[in-house]
Formats: C-alpha cells, structure tokens, sequence
C-alpha cells in the first residue's frame, strides 16, 4: 500500500495519495488550497494516475482544490450530500467573519464536474483498495471517515478529517456542527476501532487511536 501526505495551503489541511501500490492508480483526498501543484509532483515522482478525489467534508479548507484536480484528471469526486451546498457557498458553512479573511481568494469554481455522494454508501472500492465509509457527523453535517482495512503487518488506517485529530477533535461552533454528534460519532465509528489503528488527520500529525484513547484531552 503507497500513502503519501502533505498540508496545502495557508489552513494547513492535509491532502492525501493513497494507493494499492507505488506505480498504480491513486485516490487523491482532501485537495485544499493550491495543492494542485505539489499533489502534481507526488504523483510525478511515485507514477501515480488518480482515479478519483474523495472528500472527508465540505469545508473550504479541504475542497478548495477538488474541481481542478478531478477535472484535469476527469475523474470523479466523492462527498456526502450533507455537505454538498458547500461546493456552490463555501461561506454558508463558515463563521461570520470569514468572509472578511477570505476576501480575494476565489471562492468560485469549487464544483467538480462529477460529484458523486457519499450518502448511503457504505463502501467503495478504487485503486485496488477497499474503503468503508463511516458517516462522522458534528464537525459538519456530512463528514466521513475512510477506513482501510488491516493487511498483514499493516495496521487498520483511518482517514479522519477534521473528526479526529492528535490530541483535539474537530471545531463544533460552526453552522451544521454538533458537539453531541461529534462526540457521538467519535464513540461510535472511531474508539471501536483497534488502539494499533492509524490515524490520518485533516490537519496536523498521524496517531494511532490507542493514543489518542489514552492521551487526548478531549476523549480521557
């Protein structure tokens, strides 16, 4: 299995290429602001060809690039429904003030040609990986959870978003965000999960969830 990670941008998000192997197909996650080019040199470098760009929510922070990297490729993009108004006005999810902070930034044209939802889907199946999809709400409406399952000496990975992060989980004060859900979501979908599990966050770096049981802050 080939995984390779870099923030993008001025929020820091981390994009993803993930793949059976190094040389394949590639799935491109959470493409954020101007990821284009560098997520063009790890593709380069590894001789990966995307096949598709999953989102783990809608914020502006991880969709920013989506539209340029699915439509260069033609490939699709996926994202839960819940949080698909997103992709048409960023700034519906976003606090009060953010649009001062993001005045000059182009908010348009953040549409992929092809968007296909998430909601429902319990598994997908793309560059020779099986993924289930858990539906993470609390952070924003429609977040998921991509996991990989185990193979051999390889642990369980868990592309997290912006649910779960080393020690902090995400920001609930946002429109469509819940606390309660969160937390809920937290338990359910991601404390389940075995403590050798990775966890690879929307910001910040890896874990594991045995860490993150014995150590966050916001789960002991």
């Amino acid at each position: 299995m080939f995984i390779a990670g870099f923030p993008a941008g001025s929020f820091q998000a981390n994009c993803y290429v993930i793949g059976g192997e190094r040389g394949g197909d590639a799935l491109v996650v959470d493409p954020g602001q101007d990821a284009s080019e560098r997520l063009s040199s790890v593709l380069a470098e590894h001789r990966m060809r995307p096949v598709a760009v999953l989102l783990t929510h809608g914020h502006l922070d991880h969709v920013a690039s989506a539209a340029a990297v699915a439509d260069a490729a033609g490939i699709p993009a996926y994202l839960h429904g819940a949080d698909d108004y997103m992709l048409d006005d960023p700034l519906a999810a976003l606090s009060p003030g953010a649009g001062v902070m993001l005045a000059g930034m182009d908010l348009t044209g953040l549409r992929p040609d092809t968007v296909l939802t998430l909601t429902d889907v319990e598994e997908l199946r793309l560059a020779g990986l099986t993924l289930q999809i858990d539906h993470t709400p609390g952070h924003t409406g429609g977040g998921v959870v991509y996991r990989i399952g185990a193979d051999g000496d390889r642990p369980e990975v868990l592309l997290t978003g912006d649910t779960l992060f080393a020690g902090s989980i995400g920001r609930t004060d946002l429109p469509g965000g819940s606390t309660e859900q969160l937390m809920a979501s937290i338990a359910t979908h991601l404390l389940t999960r075995g403590d050798e599990a990775v966890v690879l966050p929307g910001h910040g770096p890896t874990s594991t969830i045995g860490d993150e049981r014995r150590s966050n802050p916001f789960l002991t």
